[in-house]
């Protein structure tokens, strides 16, 4: 394991929080727009709800304004469909959020469908979601985006390599595909019920493991010298903190990088929310 480069998301979202801090107040001197992010949280999911305290502490630190907008479990579609329209139509708001999951009966699809193009930090819309099948979406889903920034910044070469996601939501392992498959990558697409997983694994120049599943990778799945990022966030009973979806020891013996849960893609993901907010107040507010 000495000779694996880890992908320290901790110390790269730092950087990259400290570039949004110095656009935020560019903009704010060149136009005196303070850039803004609003989350609109329903339920009571205690996941969700230390999320968007970490997002709001990050979008502080930055100079952003942040807003949440909370609903209950009892809420209605129309409801969180009025608040995202008012967010819309709001001109100091940049970045809209919709925080996952919404409790059921909740129309999500409806949802994030109506945030503006224009706002949508999260990149999960389906205005978003299609530009970047285009290859050229102005606003990328934050952890996939989060990851490629990740290897852009260790100067990890994706064009030509072989990668293989193992995961397919929506917000995850299908943008994170295309993301790589933007880059040249030849990509291969796993899911939990792939059958002799370990067959595609070791093939994997570039492992993305984002399926949910408490270290279901181990090392003797992956091909020496990959790339491996772990997404996985899970809460196992009797362990004293989450684990990956990647048993990270005995990966780290195989691999030449790898991502640290936590540590390793989570501040990422908050640091390209920052990201795609300043940049939406930018797009809206453009230079004369």
């Amino acid at each position: 394991m000495t000779d694996v480069t880890i992908l320290d998301g901790t110390k790269t979202a730092k950087a990259i929080r400290l570039e949004v801090a110095s656009r935020v107040a560019a903009l704010k001197e060149r136009t005196g727009v303070t850039t803004g992010l609003a989350a609109v949280l329903a339920g009571d999911n205690p996941a969700s709800v230390t999320y968007v305290a970490m997002k709001r502490k990050a979008c502080a630190a930055a100079g952003i304004h942040s807003e949440v907008h909370i609903f209950d479990s009892a809420a209605k579609t129309d409801d969180i469909l009025a608040c995202v329209t008012d967010l819309n139509e709001n001109p100091n708001i940049h970045g809209i959020l919709v925080q996952h999951p919404l409790p059921k009966g909740i129309d999500e699809h409806a949802i994030l469908a109506a945030v503006s193009p224009d706002k949508d930090a999260d990149g999960i819309g389906r205005a978003s979601l299609g530009e970047l099948v285009k290859g050229d979406a102005p606003f990328v889903a934050c952890t996939p985006q989060g990851m490629i920034t990740l290897l852009d910044r260790y100067n990890i070469d994706i064009r030509g390599k072989h990668a293989v996601v193992i995961g397919r939501s929506v917000i995850l392992g299908k943008p994170m595909a295309l993301l790589l498959l933007n880059r040249d990558a030849t990509v291969t697409i796993c899911h939990s019920k792939t059958q002799n997983l370990a067959d595609f694994t070791r093939q994997a120049d570039i492992l993305v493991a984002a399926v949910g599943k408490p270290e279901m990778i181990t090392g003797d799945m992956l091909k020496p010298g990959c790339v491996v990022l772990d997404a996985g966030y899970n809460r196992v009973e009797g362990r004293s903190s989450d684990v990956g979806d990647c048993h990270y020891e005995s990966c780290a013996a195989v691999a030449s990088a790898i991502t640290p849960v936590p540590g390793g893609v989570g501040p990422m993901t908050i640091a390209t929310l920052l990201e795609n907010t300043v940049k939406a107040a930018e797009r809206l507010n453009p230079a004369e």
